[in-house]
């Protein structure tokens, strides 16, 4: 069941049910990303349209991603399969009326089922005045939402307000100029309740696909860049189709990396369902420096496949799951897979598991190799759809080192609880397997670019030049 904290001062007028033709006719217009600013009436940010960029850190208290894109305000934790914006908000803030389409955009990102309140409507118990025939000019509200809780669905309802933003122009090589702008989000007057303790962020930004008030969203409506952003955790975000730089390695990224058609979700009724979805059809494991052939995971026909109507299974991609969680089922023979891989030498000794890791080994018998990291058996995810390669995971994505021995364990982790759901993905990547690595999504083609790990390339996610060329 939704734990919603209500939070929002009680309004003197709410929203009638009759007011639900009009806003679903609004939810027509606002359910693609719009083409043009115009369409939202909110202005082209002075007709300039170069990219954006943003740095992204790791919060070394809670190991979530932030971006550091609120003009005066704290960095926001980075949620890629978020809806929206939110953060803590002022006295005084700007609202928008429930008749607003902006409003009608905060409606449609949760699409609830019929006879459910919209995100804009609240029970204030049996005295709230109710208008008979509608008054769209009642403030609007949406929910702000725990990124890392939604499988209990963690929500604090607050104002739909605006939100001041500034980035940097870029070339794909530099940042240029700063850049402000405004975002539509919602106010959480406490943020620290939907958030993990002892953090620095103050909020979150959405990245969700096709959710017209995530970030990238707003930014393709604004500033007409497309939707396409990259993430390069941590280290960058680029907003917008440019070319990529990251420190010496000379060549654009983007004429180089590998890319996958991502995997459509009809579903958007459950949680996550505004997330990248990779068409993994296998997962094998492979050790060629010691002449392991690739072996695919003993997995049931159909065990990572994503059912578009329903939202279960599939393979999604996380920025607030730290490491790789997989469903029972899909973990087991994973396992089973590297442990007889990694086994099948005869030298590597295993160590205790150290939780929430189940697959642990001495370190003292195993190799490092310089640059690469461990010797140990790669990881593929097989992909399908026209996939231009599969995507491959070494020792830097896949394993862990840990524990007061440093034990090095494998970097996945069984779903436990709601999260072993069977409506559920089947695999969520975690953060950790998708550090150091350049990851370009592209909406509008529906297509994921990804580099693999870029140790060894010349290339990292820090090498961003930040600084202006004079």
């Amino acid at each position: 069941m939704s734990t919603i904290k209500q939070l929002a001062p009680p309004m003197r007028r709410l929203c009638s049910h009759h007011l639900l033709a009009v806003v679903s006719a609004l939810l027509l217009a606002a359910a693609a990303v719009p083409k043009s600013a115009a369409q939202w009436g909110w202005g082209s940010g002075g007709g300039d349209h170069a990219p954006l960029v943003s740095p992204l850190a790791k919060d070394p208290a809670t190991s979530l991603y932030t971006i550091s894109i609120m003009d005066g305000g704290g960095p926001l934790v980075v949620d890629l399969a978020g809806d929206l914006v939110w953060s803590a908000c002022a006295p005084g803030h700007p609202t928008f009326p429930c008749g607003s389409a902006e409003c009608a955009a905060a409606a449609g990102s949760t699409c609830p089922e019929q006879g459910q309140r919209r995100p804009w409507q609240q029970d204030y118990g049996a005295g709230a005045v109710i208008d008979g025939v509608g008054d769209r000019q009642c403030t609007c509200t949406a929910r702000a939402c725990d990124p890392t809780a939604r499988a209990r669905a963690q929500c604090a309802a607050g104002d739909l307000t605006s939100f001041a933003m500034s980035a940097s122009a870029t070339d794909g090589r530099n940042a240029l100029r700063p850049v402000a702008f405004e975002a539509v989000g919602a106010c959480a007057p406490e943020p620290d309740w939907l958030l993990p303790a002892g953090g620095h962020a103050t909020g979150v930004a959405g990245f969700g696909r096709g959710a017209p008030l995530s970030l990238p969203s707003q930014l393709a409506a604004r500033r007409g860049l497309g939707r396409r952003f990259a993430l390069c955790l941590p280290g960058v975000a680029i907003f917008g189709d440019t070319p990529i730089y990251l420190g010496s390695y000379p060549p654009d990224l983007m004429t180089t990396i590998a890319s996958t058609p991502l995997v459509s979700r009809n579903n958007h009724t459950s949680a996550g369902a505004g997330g990248y979805y990779l068409p993994v059809e296998a997962i094998s494991v492979s050790w060629p420096s010691w002449g392991v052939a690739a072996t695919r995971a003993a997995l049931s026909p159909g065990a990572l496949e994503l059912d578009a109507t329903t939202g279960r299974g599939g393979v999604a991609l996380s920025t607030v799951t730290r490491y790789t969680a997989m469903r029972p089922d899909v973990y087991r023979a994973v396992a089973q897979a590297f442990g007889d891989a990694i086994g099948r030498p005869g030298y590597v000794r295993p160590a205790p598991a150290v939780p929430p890791f189940s697959l642990c080994y001495d370190t003292a018998s195993l190799r490092h190799v310089r640059v690469l990291g461990w010797d140990v058996p790669s990881i593929h995810l097989e992909l399908g759809a026209g996939a231009s390669m599969n995507w491959t995971m070494g020792s830097g994505n896949s394993m862990v080192q840990v524990g007061d021995d440093g034990a090095l364990c494998l970097a996945f982790v069984e779903m436990r609880g709601a999260a072993a759901d069977p409506a559920a993905p089947a695999v969520v990547i975690g953060g950790y397997q998708v550090e150091d690595n350049l990851l370009v999504f592209d909406e509008d083609e529906e297509v994921l670019h990804f580099s693999g790990l870029l140790w060894g390339s010349g290339a990292t996610c820090s090498g961003f030049n930040f600084t202006a060329p004079r």
